[in-house]
Protein backbone atom coordinates (compact mmCIF):
# COMPACT_ATOMS: atom_id res chain seq x y z
CA UNK A 1 0.00 0.00 0.00
CA UNK A 2 1.32 3.26 -0.70
CA UNK A 3 2.29 5.63 1.88
CA UNK A 4 0.29 8.67 2.73
CA UNK A 5 1.00 12.09 1.49
CA UNK A 6 0.94 15.01 2.13
CA UNK A 7 -0.66 18.12 0.70
CA UNK A 8 1.59 19.07 -1.67
CA UNK A 9 3.66 22.59 -2.54
CA UNK A 10 4.50 24.79 -4.89
CA UNK A 11 8.01 25.30 -4.00
CA UNK A 12 11.37 23.29 -2.45
CA UNK A 13 14.65 25.22 -1.73
CA UNK A 14 17.84 22.75 -1.34
CA UNK A 15 20.95 24.09 0.18
CA UNK A 16 23.87 22.06 1.85
CA UNK A 17 23.75 23.47 5.50
CA UNK A 18 21.18 25.51 7.33
CA UNK A 19 21.74 29.26 5.92
CA UNK A 20 22.63 28.51 2.57
CA UNK A 21 18.99 28.88 1.36
CA UNK A 22 18.75 31.73 3.68
CA UNK A 23 21.64 33.57 2.19
CA UNK A 24 21.04 32.44 -1.50
CA UNK A 25 17.52 32.93 -1.96
CA UNK A 26 15.82 34.14 2.22
CA UNK A 27 13.73 37.14 0.53
CA UNK A 28 12.47 35.27 -2.46
CA UNK A 29 10.60 32.43 -0.12
CA UNK A 30 9.37 34.71 1.82
CA UNK A 31 7.79 36.85 -0.83
CA UNK A 32 6.13 33.58 -2.59
CA UNK A 33 4.91 32.82 1.08
CA UNK A 34 3.26 36.08 1.47
CA UNK A 35 1.81 35.53 -2.44
CA UNK A 36 0.22 32.57 -0.98
CA UNK A 37 2.35 29.99 -1.96
CA UNK A 38 3.20 26.15 -0.15
CA UNK A 39 7.55 26.75 0.39
CA UNK A 40 9.24 23.84 2.32
CA UNK A 41 13.09 24.27 2.83
CA UNK A 42 15.59 20.70 2.62
CA UNK A 43 19.18 20.84 4.55
CA UNK A 44 21.04 17.69 3.23
CA UNK A 45 23.17 18.08 6.17
CA UNK A 46 23.04 19.81 10.07
CA UNK A 47 25.76 22.01 8.96
CA UNK A 48 27.72 20.81 12.04
CA UNK A 49 30.70 21.27 13.25
CA UNK A 50 31.36 24.89 13.10
CA UNK A 51 33.71 26.74 15.58
CA UNK A 52 31.14 28.44 17.85
CA UNK A 53 27.87 26.22 17.61
CA UNK A 54 27.63 24.62 21.01
CA UNK A 55 25.83 21.58 19.68
CA UNK A 56 23.85 20.15 16.66
CA UNK A 57 21.18 20.65 18.45
CA UNK A 58 21.70 24.52 18.87
CA UNK A 59 22.00 24.71 14.78
CA UNK A 60 19.10 22.49 14.41
CA UNK A 61 16.91 25.12 16.38
CA UNK A 62 18.23 27.79 14.75
CA UNK A 63 17.57 26.74 11.48
CA UNK A 64 13.82 26.30 12.71
CA UNK A 65 13.77 29.84 13.92
CA UNK A 66 15.38 31.11 10.60
CA UNK A 67 12.43 28.84 8.95
CA UNK A 68 9.96 30.33 11.27
CA UNK A 69 10.78 34.08 10.30
CA UNK A 70 10.57 33.57 6.39
CA UNK A 71 7.13 31.68 6.79
CA UNK A 72 7.92 28.67 5.04
CA UNK A 73 5.85 25.14 5.80
CA UNK A 74 8.33 22.77 6.77
CA UNK A 75 12.09 22.31 6.80
CA UNK A 76 13.80 18.91 6.80
CA UNK A 77 17.22 18.27 7.77
CA UNK A 78 18.49 15.11 6.07
CA UNK A 79 21.32 12.78 8.12
CA UNK A 80 24.36 13.52 5.52
CA UNK A 81 27.81 14.70 7.25
CA UNK A 82 28.80 18.65 7.12
CA UNK A 83 32.64 18.38 5.35
CA UNK A 84 31.93 15.10 4.36
CA UNK A 85 28.72 15.44 1.68
CA UNK A 86 29.35 13.70 -1.83
CA UNK A 87 27.12 13.39 -4.56
CA UNK A 88 26.04 9.87 -4.71
CA UNK A 89 23.14 7.72 -4.65
CA UNK A 90 21.85 7.68 -1.16
CA UNK A 91 22.29 11.42 -0.98
CA UNK A 92 20.34 11.67 -4.50
CA UNK A 93 17.68 8.94 -3.68
CA UNK A 94 17.33 10.52 -0.33
CA UNK A 95 16.28 14.36 -1.61
CA UNK A 96 14.40 12.48 -4.33
CA UNK A 97 12.34 10.52 -2.17
CA UNK A 98 11.31 13.99 -0.21
CA UNK A 99 10.35 15.59 -4.02
CA UNK A 100 8.28 12.57 -4.48
CA UNK A 101 6.17 13.10 -1.18
CA UNK A 102 5.80 16.60 -1.14
CA UNK A 103 5.62 16.83 -5.10
CA UNK A 104 6.66 20.64 -5.75
CA UNK A 105 6.41 22.33 -8.73
CA UNK A 106 9.52 24.25 -8.81
CA UNK A 107 12.62 23.41 -7.26
CA UNK A 108 15.73 25.53 -6.32
CA UNK A 109 18.93 24.33 -5.53
CA UNK A 110 22.67 26.13 -5.28
CA UNK A 111 24.70 27.49 -8.54
CA UNK A 112 27.74 25.71 -9.09
CA UNK A 113 31.26 26.05 -7.47
CA UNK A 114 31.83 28.24 -4.19
CA UNK A 115 35.26 28.89 -4.45
CA UNK A 116 36.77 29.95 -0.90
CA UNK A 117 34.21 28.30 0.57
CA UNK A 118 32.82 25.07 1.41
CA UNK A 119 32.59 22.50 -1.07
CA UNK A 120 29.98 20.89 -0.07
CA UNK A 121 27.76 23.51 -2.19
CA UNK A 122 28.72 22.34 -5.76
CA UNK A 123 27.95 18.36 -3.89
CA UNK A 124 24.52 20.18 -3.17
CA UNK A 125 23.82 21.30 -6.28
CA UNK A 126 24.87 18.03 -8.27
CA UNK A 127 22.67 15.98 -5.64
CA UNK A 128 19.65 18.40 -6.18
CA UNK A 129 20.03 18.27 -9.92
CA UNK A 130 20.13 14.32 -10.11
CA UNK A 131 16.79 13.69 -7.40
CA UNK A 132 15.00 16.33 -9.89
CA UNK A 133 15.69 13.42 -12.93
CA UNK A 134 15.01 10.37 -10.33
CA UNK A 135 11.92 12.05 -9.11
CA UNK A 136 10.49 11.78 -12.34
CA UNK A 137 12.19 7.97 -12.90
CA UNK A 138 8.66 5.04 -13.98
CA UNK A 139 9.45 1.46 -12.37
CA UNK A 140 11.29 2.70 -9.47
CA UNK A 141 9.16 3.08 -6.40
CA UNK A 142 10.63 1.06 -3.89
CA UNK A 143 14.01 2.89 -3.76
CA UNK A 144 11.88 6.01 -2.70
CA UNK A 145 10.06 4.85 0.21
CA UNK A 146 7.46 3.90 -1.68
CA UNK A 147 6.45 7.03 -3.54
CA UNK A 148 5.29 7.43 -6.49
CA UNK A 149 6.42 9.40 -9.66
CA UNK A 150 6.38 13.02 -9.79
CA UNK A 151 7.82 15.54 -12.70
CA UNK A 152 9.02 18.63 -11.15
CA UNK A 153 7.74 21.31 -13.65
CA UNK A 154 10.44 23.85 -13.36
CA UNK A 155 14.22 23.72 -11.55
CA UNK A 156 16.36 27.28 -10.63
CA UNK A 157 19.49 27.61 -9.20
CA UNK A 158 20.66 30.74 -6.83
CA UNK A 159 24.17 31.56 -6.59
CA UNK A 160 25.86 31.35 -3.47
CA UNK A 161 28.77 33.23 -3.71
CA UNK A 162 29.17 36.54 -1.40
CA UNK A 163 33.04 37.10 -2.02
CA UNK A 164 32.76 36.79 -6.14
CA UNK A 165 28.86 37.62 -6.89
CA UNK A 166 27.79 35.78 -9.93
CA UNK A 167 27.00 37.96 -12.74
CA UNK A 168 24.18 39.66 -14.31
CA UNK A 169 25.16 38.54 -17.97
CA UNK A 170 24.65 34.25 -16.37
CA UNK A 171 22.83 32.77 -19.29
CA UNK A 172 19.30 32.06 -17.60
CA UNK A 173 20.04 34.72 -15.07
CA UNK A 174 16.71 37.22 -13.33
CA UNK A 175 15.69 39.19 -10.70
CA UNK A 176 13.36 38.15 -8.41
CA UNK A 177 11.91 41.43 -6.66
CA UNK A 178 12.81 41.29 -2.80
CA UNK A 179 12.35 44.74 -1.89
CA UNK A 180 9.38 44.38 0.83
CA UNK A 181 11.26 41.05 1.50
CA UNK A 182 14.75 42.23 2.69
CA UNK A 183 14.54 42.93 6.11
CA UNK A 184 12.93 39.26 6.69
CA UNK A 185 15.55 37.53 4.62
CA UNK A 186 18.40 39.75 7.22
CA UNK A 187 16.87 38.51 10.46
CA UNK A 188 16.36 34.93 9.14
CA UNK A 189 19.72 35.13 8.69
CA UNK A 190 20.60 36.81 11.98
CA UNK A 191 18.61 33.71 13.69
CA UNK A 192 21.89 31.94 12.99
CA UNK A 193 23.43 33.73 15.70
CA UNK A 194 26.20 30.84 16.06
CA UNK A 195 27.70 31.35 13.03
CA UNK A 196 27.08 35.15 12.39
CA UNK A 197 28.19 37.10 15.51
CA UNK A 198 28.94 40.51 16.03
CA UNK A 199 32.42 39.94 14.68
CA UNK A 200 31.00 38.95 11.71
CA UNK A 201 28.35 41.80 10.83
CA UNK A 202 30.36 42.34 7.33
CA UNK A 203 28.36 39.25 6.19
CA UNK A 204 25.20 41.30 6.41
CA UNK A 205 26.63 44.15 4.50
CA UNK A 206 27.62 41.84 2.23
CA UNK A 207 24.04 40.62 1.78
CA UNK A 208 22.68 44.12 1.67
CA UNK A 209 25.17 45.31 -0.86
CA UNK A 210 24.43 42.30 -3.16
CA UNK A 211 20.74 42.77 -2.91
CA UNK A 212 20.70 46.79 -3.42
CA UNK A 213 23.11 45.77 -6.61
CA UNK A 214 20.98 43.07 -8.15
CA UNK A 215 17.62 45.00 -7.19
CA UNK A 216 19.39 48.23 -8.46
CA UNK A 217 20.30 46.66 -12.06
CA UNK A 218 16.61 45.55 -12.22
CA UNK A 219 14.71 48.70 -11.16
CA UNK A 220 13.60 47.52 -7.98
CA UNK A 221 15.16 48.27 -4.36
CA UNK A 222 16.23 45.09 -3.68
CA UNK A 223 17.03 41.90 -5.22
CA UNK A 224 18.23 38.26 -5.72
CA UNK A 225 19.42 36.86 -8.70
CA UNK A 226 18.46 33.11 -9.82
CA UNK A 227 19.35 31.33 -12.56
CA UNK A 228 17.46 29.10 -14.85
CA UNK A 229 18.80 26.31 -16.81
CA UNK A 230 16.37 26.28 -19.47
CA UNK A 231 14.71 28.66 -20.99
CA UNK A 232 11.94 30.39 -19.64
CA UNK A 233 8.90 31.83 -22.03
CA UNK A 234 6.56 34.71 -21.52
CA UNK A 235 2.94 34.93 -22.29
CA UNK A 236 2.58 38.75 -21.53
CA UNK A 237 5.90 40.74 -22.76
CA UNK A 238 4.87 43.80 -21.64
CA UNK A 239 3.52 42.70 -18.61
CA UNK A 240 6.31 40.38 -17.89
CA UNK A 241 8.78 43.24 -18.75
CA UNK A 242 7.64 46.61 -18.01
CA UNK A 243 7.01 47.69 -14.12
CA UNK A 244 3.70 47.63 -13.53
CA UNK A 245 3.80 50.48 -10.90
Amino acid sequence: MPPELPEPVDVIAVGAHPDDVEIGIGGTLARMVRQGYRVGIVDLTDGEPTPLSPSPEARLAEAQEAARILGVDFRITLPFINRRLFDGYEPRVALASILRRYRPRLVIGIYGKTPLASPDHWQASQITDAAIFYSRLSKWDAEFEGYGVHTIDRQLWYPLRLNSPARLIEDGAFVADISDTLDVKLAAIRAFASQFPPAKERVFRMVQAHAHFYGGAAGFLAGELLIAPSWVGVRDVVESICDPG
